[in-house]
This record gives structure tokens, sequence and C-alpha cells, in this order.
């Protein structure tokens, strides 16, 4: 998969007829799958390009950063679901306060008519874009019609009654319900990172565990969860304890801590690994001593692997 970025690089000489979708595609959940569905289809239809068009940094950190959210992912998480997405190809434009300032019209002869010579556009539902977020979807039909692209707009996908969005994903995350999440992502929710040395307390207690330098910004609420670990394409059930281990310590920092359960964790410090979230097991809290938080985590272990027995990894 081609990554060019605007407006410092040349278009790849072999996208021709590209299909573009527009957007942020923070968490790559359903609504945006069913988006990249439909880029693939239009692009296979004309024996054309299917690209993406995304922002770095993200929009809000430019314009109003004090509102800006933490992300879902990383820039690496997103390309690599991109491409397993079946994209050929993404821009990554460098978003500018100047860049802000750009009226839709400019936008769209500027990036995708004279640079990226766009056939076909898709977009969700409430994509805006432009000064001001004044350019939406009718505006971009117009505009495909004076320039020669078509615009096709998607439209959101649906999980009960709420539509599945990044923000609502941000939330379901933030307050640990990270089952629900995974219903609407399609996936579970994961972050990245290297395994790093810890104080060895888990392994003291029976219980060693990855601590891991987290790369991701937005990290589920403090709690064990029933998780799993990813290392080299291979998949691994494992307990994640996130938070400041307040049974040792009264004001720590706040600490991912991975504990597999089938093997030894010694093998992969130093690693990038991902860890997947699927359930929420319970809340961080002090205990009265280690022999207590040792039990506790016991049965913590057997729940998790509990669950494991009843769904597929």
């Amino acid at each position: 998969m081609d990554v060019i970025h605007f407006p410092s690089d040349s278009v790849p000489i072999g996208w021709t007829g590209t299909t573009v979708a527009l957007g942020n595609f923070d968490g790559l959940h359903r609504g945006h799958l069913k988006i990249l569905e439909k880029v693939r289809d239009r692009a296979d239809e004309h024996g054309g390009t299917a690209v993406i068009l995304t922002f770095e940094p993200h929009p809000p950190r430019i314009v109003r950063p004090d509102r800006a959210p933490r992300l879902l992912m990383t820039q690496r998480q997103k390309l690599q679901g991109l491409e397993e997405a079946g994209m050929d190809g993404v821009v990554v434009v460098k978003f500018s306060l100047e860049l802000s300032q750009w009226e839709p019209e400019t936008f769209v002869r500027n990036v995708l008519v004279n640079w990226l010579g766009v056939k076909n556009v898709c977009v969700g539902a409430n994509f805006l874009f432009g000064r001001d977020r004044g350019g939406n979807f009718s505006l971009l039909r117009s505009l495909g019609g004076r320039y020669g692209f078509r615009a096709e707009k998607v439209e959101p996908v649906r999980y009960k009654e709420f539509v599945v969005s990044s923000t609502r994903l941000r939330r379901l995350v933030s307050e640990g319900l990270v089952d629900e999440a995974g219903a609407l992502f399609g996936h579970h929710y994961a972050i990245e990172g290297k395994v790093v040395k810890g104080r060895g307390r888990g392994q003291q207690h029976g219980f060693p565990t990855a601590n891991l330098d987290v790369e991701n910004e937005l990290l589920p609420t403090d709690g064990v969860y029933a998780t799993t670990v990813t290392v080299d394409g291979i998949i691994k059930p494992s307990i994640t304890n996130i938070g400041v281990r307040p049974t040792f310590e009264s004001a720590g920092d706040r600490t991912v801590e991975t504990h597999l359960l089938s093997e030894a964790v010694g093998d992969l410090y130093g690693q990038r690994i991902a860890v997947s979230f699927v359930q929420r097991i319970r809340g961080e809290r002090a205990f009265s001593n280690a022999q207590s938080l040792v039990s506790q985590i016991a049965k913590d272990c057997e729940q998790a692997k509990e669950l494991f027995g009843r769904i597929s990894l």
C-alpha cells in the first residue's frame, strides 16, 4: 500500500481512476469499514485505485486544541488497518492553520482535482470540510459536477439504537465498556507499545507481568480486564491491569501490566505487542495486604480463563 503526503509528495504514476474516501477514520469502526467497502467496490468497477485521504494532525488539535479528543488509534495502527481493509493507497494531508482557512472549493480544487485527479469521492453522512466546516455533501456533489468527479454519500451504521461513531467509542472505551465497544468496532479495542522492565512485584507473587510502554492516547478506565496479547501475529490469552497499584503505592504512576495465562512473559521484553480488551472483570482497588491481592488475581485469572473457554480467540 502506497502512503503519500500532501503537499510534499507526488501522486504515484500507477494511481489511475482514483476513488477516494475523505475522513479521519479514527478507530476504523463498522461505519468506517462500510465506507471502505464502497471505495473498494467503486474502484474495482472502473479498474481504478482505492485511496483514503486523512489528516495529520487531527484537525481539532489545530483549530480547537482545548477540545481535541484523545485518539483511539496510533497512525501506525490506522495505516495497518487500512491496508488490511484492502486499500491501495493513503493520502495524509498535513493539516495546518493555513489549510483550515481554505474554502471548501479551494480544498477540492487544490487537493482532489489538481493534485489527486479523483474520479469518485465517498464520504460519511456527516462529513464536513473546509473553512469553519462550511462544506457538506451537497456542496461536494455540486463541486463534483463542476470539476468532473462523482460524489457519493455512505449512510451511517447503527448498533441497536445508536449510530456507530468515533465519539461514542471514545466514551465507551474511557468508561471501560470494552465489550460493547468491541461490538461497535467490529473488533476488540487494542493498544500497542513495547514491553519494558517493571518493578518485578508480579514475578515475586507468582503472576509475572509484561509492562507496556503505551503508544496510544486513550486507555480504558482503571481496572482488570480479560485481554489478548498479539506478538508476531500470535494471539495469546491474558489479563491486564490498568491503574496505579494502590495496594503498594498511595500515588503511583498509571501503568498497564499484562499477565499471560498460558506462559511466561520474560521473552517479551523489548518486543512490540498489541493488547486487545475483551471484557472488564473488575475495578482496581487497594487490598489490605499482598496475599489478599494475590488471592484476587488468581480469581481474576480463573474468570478470564472461563471467558476464553466460551469464545474464540
